[in-house]
């Protein structure tokens, strides 16, 4: 599948952003921790959430839908065993946020099983802090390593006790914060991660019956429940997908409106854009984005150079970096791209070399982007999409080049955006779908 993009169109209208990606496979993932049903609304229809509900199937529960965007969840019985299964590996395999089902899986049943999970290739993505939280909390854990699955076991019940999480792990905070909503006695959690993921989930267990305390700070304290009700959830809209599009309007010199925007969460994503010298106008529920003929990133200082790098909540989420880089190529100034966290999501800088951007790549967390202003034109050229997050920047970079552009292995934005073509088509966007 790829994807035919004939750039230098202006953009213009309304974007409605779709629910948040990673918030879906972490509340879908807490579905599980119940025999009632659980409503999911505002459900984005992307090829990630369309894998994490295959594998919540055959796990044994049933998933019904109830719209394009909203499921009906009832978890009644359970196999966690169906993981060993060639099918049950190959799907859980393809998949990051299939690791989120262990804490429920655990808790529910019992046993668990974690074989290794897929994903982005942006470079080593430990489990570390998932399986020690776990065994803090009272779990067997055991490795097959001919297979390359781990099996965790309970002998009754998970026990609450203070856990100190090695890093603040996102999906790791999550799985520990799903088990510990069913272990007896209160947990702590010390050094989870805070994003707006982690507090809506938090906000769906509390509306399950669970108890707790401290959600949007990194200490979670949880009074264990005997078992849990269901409950509705509506996700909020996608942070980075709103990101993504501030991107889109400067370097297409358009200007685009996104609503509804979560507002309370939009701070660590407007300002990078701002200090890049993008204008944005917050209202209400909406933004307007204006991208202007040039931009010029801010610094302190004269001869300072701009620089931008991922941080834990609430800093500038990593996901961002590759289109923040992208955009950086027509500032009007040198910026430094630091990604701390993956060594290898970087590496796409490949390409927007070969479309005319002047970037180099210092080491493989850290990349130089000498903006010219608009004075250097990007090329349209012929790629393949690397991951999710620098698809979109590779798009974002071809929707803005001068020429036709081919980007091969779009299922790869697939996995992250609905519909994307359709819904930047709506804006002016030329961009066409091929087998």
């Amino acid at each position: 599948m790829r994807l035919r993009i004939e750039g230098g169109a202006r953009l213009a209208g309304l974007y409605t952003p779709q629910g948040a990606k990673n918030e879906a496979l972490q509340v879908l993932a807490a579905a599980l921790l119940t025999e009632e049903p659980v409503e999911i609304d505002n459900l984005p229809d992307i090829a990630d959430v369309r894998q994490q509900l295959a594998l919540i199937t055959h796990l044994g529960a049933q998933v019904e839908r109830l719209g394009p965007n909203r499921v009906r969840i009832t978890a009644k019985h359970l196999l966690p065993e169906a993981l060993l299964s060639p099918e049950g590996q190959r799907l859980f395999r393809t998949l990051r946020g299939s690791v989120l089902l262990v804490g429920p899986l655990l808790v529910r049943c019992g046993e668990a099983y974690l074989p290794r999970p897929g994903g982005d290739k942006i470079g080593r993505r430990r489990v570390d802090t998932h399986l020690l939280g776990l065994q803090q909390l009272g779990a067997v854990i055991t490795y097959d390593d001919k297979a390359e699955v781990y099996r965790l076991a309970i002998p009754r019940r998970l026990r609450g006790t203070y856990v100190l999480l090695e890093e603040a792990s996102v999906t790791g905070t999550a799985n520990l914060l799903m088990a510990a909503a069913l272990a007896e006695g209160r947990t702590t959690l010390y050094h989870a991660a805070c994003e707006p993921y982690i507090q809506q989930l938090g906000a769906l267990l509390e509306r399950m019956g669970a108890h707790i305390e401290g959600l949007g700070t990194n200490r979670l304290t949880i009074e264990g429940q005997p078992v849990l009700k269901g409950a509705y959830h509506r996700l909020l809209p996608d942070i980075i997908e709103i990101g993504s599009l501030i991107g889109l309007a400067a370097m297409t010199q358009s200007t685009l409106r996104l609503s509804p925007v979560p507002k309370e969460h939009l701070p660590p994503i407007l300002q990078p854009f701002r200090r890049l010298g993008i204008p944005i106008t917050e209202k209400e529920n909406e933004l307007e984005v204006y991208g202007p003929a040039v931009y010029e990133p801010q610094t302190l200082a004269e001869g300072d150079i701009l620089t931008i790098s991922d941080h834990t909540w609430p800093g500038t989420p990593p996901d961002l970096l590759s289109v923040l880089l992208v955009t950086a190529t027509q500032a009007a100034g040198p910026v430094l791209i630091h990604q701390k966290m993956f060594e290898s999501r970087l590496f796409f800088v490949d390409r927007l070399i070969e479309m005319g951007a002047r970037v180099v790549l210092c080491d493989p967390h850290r990349a130089l982007v000498i903006g010219l202003g608009r004075r250097a034109p990007l090329r349209g050229i012929r790629m393949s999409s690397p991951d999710i997050r620098a698809g979109m920047a590779l798009l974002i970079a071809a929707l803005s080049a001068e020429g036709q552009s081919i980007i091969e292995q779009a299922d790869q934005i697939d996995r992250g955006y609905e519909r994307i073509e359709e819904r930047l088509g709506a804006l002016g966007a030329r961009i066409y779908r091929e087998e």
